[in-house]
């Protein structure tokens, strides 16, 4: 993994530093490019309210093989892990690779390890056109995301989506005040409840709403009937001042628990973190920046590698919270300091 972080540092150079840790401090405003909107405090409010919790440490058991099998609306998933959507290598990553090298490295080595990737959508049309092409090649194995664009766009694309062979599709709502699209001339815009209630019903395949982070949301996801939400900022990119995600998750997975799948983003950069985003009550935990740095790194072998490394790193956090399987995994094993009696 150094040497994959020091390619891409080098290939990255005036996009991403590829910091020793990633938490938004240095590349705060740089929207193009990999760093947080305005302050960047919502990025950096991410990755501080993930590390502010902490394990409780258990070693009186038999959990010594943790089992991290799971699934998500039908897929099955060696792990509780997907790659986020997130697309334009050449304005966001510097384009010293390209858009189909980058989405291919990313959906084959997900696809090769027993996960799935997520595509992503934006300008120009190439975006959203590579990743289906590379989810059909691999018989439907990834999630095309598509934005939250006016109807004709919109519809055309998640028509496309179902072609690839997918059996889900998601929406990243969270995209509707991105400046890289409206800077392009192709605005994107928040939808009513009956409006994604029709695109819903329209859409034969499972369907994910990603940006959801009020309780309130939440229900109204249900509502509409949609499948599973992701409890996310769009990684701090889209609105600035946002509560970190690992802030509000639990309160987002309380509302709707049992009745919608629950993911979460935003953060996550290691295994541990993964655990604290399940302990909080997600099923599904989608990464993003780690790994396009992987894949601008190593390509295939690098996304490879760096799922190995979260793999190593969940299943270790397992063992030392005492957690044989995924559904031993709940709030019991994050520390919360009691107040003293008064």
């Amino acid at each position: 993994m150094q040497e994959i972080r020091q390619k891409a540092r080098e290939r990255m150079k005036g996009f991403c530093r590829v910091c020793p840790i990633c938490d938004g401090r240095a590349c705060a405003g740089e929207v193009p490019g990999m760093g947080g909107l305005g302050t960047g405090a919502a990025f950096q409010a991410n990755v501080k309210a993930l590390a502010a919790w902490r394990f409780n440490m258990r070693l009186i058991h038999d959990a010594a093989e943790p089992d991290t099998r799971t699934e998500l609306l039908g897929r099955p998933l060696s792990m509780p892990v997907l790659a986020a959507p997130i697309g334009g290598v050449s304005f966001n990553m510097g384009g010293k690779v390209s858009e189909a090298d980058y989405v291919r490295a990313v959906l084959a080595g997900c696809h090769a390890e027993g996960l799935l990737g997520c595509s992503g959508d934006g300008i120009p049309p190439f975006i959203h056109e590579t990743g289906f092409s590379v989810i059909r090649q691999l018989g439907g194995a990834g999630i095309p995301f598509v934005k939250p664009w006016e109807d004709v766009e919109l519809f055309e694309k998640l028509e496309k989506a179902a072609d690839t062979g997918a059996t889900i599709v998601g929406m990243d709502i969270d995209a509707a005040g991105l400046l890289t699209l409206k800077l392009m001339g192709r605005p994107v815009s928040p939808k009513s409840p009956a409006k994604l209630a029709r695109i819903i019903e329209r859409t034969p395949l499972k369907f994910i709403l990603k940006g959801i982070m009020t309780p309130d949301d939440a229900r109204l996801a249900v509502d509409v009937g949609a499948d599973a939400i992701v409890v996310s900022n769009h990684g701090g990119r889209v609105l600035d001042h946002t509560p970190g995600v690992a802030e509000v998750l639990a309160d987002v997975a309380g509302a709707v628990r049992g009745r919608i799948a629950v993911l979460a983003d935003g953060g996550v950069r290691s295994g541990a973190d993964v655990l604290k985003m399940l302990a909080l009550g997600a099923d599904v935990v989608m990464i993003g920046r780690p790994f396009s740095v992987a894949a601008m790194g190593g390509l295939q072998e690098g996304v490879q590698a760096y799922i190995a490394k979260i793999r190593s790193e969940l299943c270790q956090a397992m063992v030392l919270t005492g957690c044989a399987t995924l559904a031993a995994v709940d709030r019991s094993i994050l520390f919360e300091k009691q107040e003293p009696r008064s």
